[in-house]
């Protein structure tokens, strides 16, 4: 999906077609279509030559981009879950690897990716009625995405919640405890910055609805907004709606209380339960 949105990006720049730009490589319309929403595998050579065709020569945007192609082949941890995960999510999982940076904004729930074992559990088996094998491998997946987080020395997550995703629910009274404490525990963790948007700054919080905007360490790449839906999502990539979406969420950091309150404020919702 990254290299194909990148790919997108050089061919409408220089206004050539999708019947073109498939001519060129010795293929159709379709596969460059294909190509572009992330849905089949890239040979090096075809990237090399759509590059060129594009009138790409900066040499690290070639080597940036071949490389892409080629981790393409390799297949994801995320993908020894079979069907228990949508083709989409998939997707997703591995544009969020490959992100050095990740902000989010999360109205509903507690992000995913800052959720405990029993609570995700919670939230996904409350929805649509789900097989019990699949609830696992989901919360298992969530996990892992968690470790890379956690673990990984070179990436950086930024979360703003509103306060009724902290409030609402989820599960009995000792599950959100535990998962407040957790909380309150990943302030102090140095990959990790999170923000909450108290019940007095009005509607004015939620105006984008949730959103994760994820940051590469090539800069030669853009980055990606990141939208799920119940039965999909959307992956933005234009400039602008990367602007806007950016604007929203530095918009969202300011009307949040600063982080340095975060953990004050998550203690007096302990206090409540």
């Amino acid at each position: 999906m990254l290299l194909g949105s990148e790919l997108r990006k050089y061919r409408e720049a220089r206004d050539i077609s999708r019947a073109a730009a498939g001519h060129h490589i010795r293929g159709s319309e379709s596969k460059i279509s294909r190509m572009e929403l992330g849905r089949v595998g890239f040979k090096e050579r075809d990237v090399e030559d759509l590059l060129k065709l594009y009138g790409v020569t900066d040499k690290q945007v070639i080597r940036t981009l071949t490389d892409l192609a080629r981790d393409t082949k390799k297949p994801g941890w995320w993908q020894h879950y079979g069907e228990s995960l949508p083709n989409w999510f998939q997707s997703y999982v591995g544009l969020e690897e490959a992100a050095s940076r990740i902000r989010v904004y999360e109205a509903q729930f507690v992000h995913g990716l800052l959720q405990t074992e029993e609570y995700a559990r919670a939230v996904v088996s409350s929805g649509v009625l789900t097989p019990s094998l699949e609830v696992e491998h989901r919360v298992e997946v969530r996990m892992k995405r968690q470790r890379h987080i956690y673990e990984g020395p070179d990436v950086r997550l930024w979360a703003i919640l509103d306060e009724a995703a902290l409030r609402r629910p989820v599960g009995p009274a000792d599950i959100m405890r535990r998962q407040l404490q957790t909380l309150l525990d990943a302030c102090d963790h140095p990959n990790i910055t999170l923000q909450v948007i108290p019940f007095a700054a009005g509607a004015v919080a939620a105006e984008a609805g949730s959103f994760t905007i994820l940051r590469y360490p090539d800069f030669e790449l853009s980055d990606i907004i990141y939208l799920e839906q119940l039965t999909g999502s959307m992956c933005l990539d234009r400039r602008s709606e990367i602007d806007a979406y950016t604007m929203a969420m530095e918009r969202l950091s300011v009307i949040a209380d600063p982080p340095s309150q975060t953990q004050s404020l998550i203690k007096g919702m302990i206090d409540d339960l």
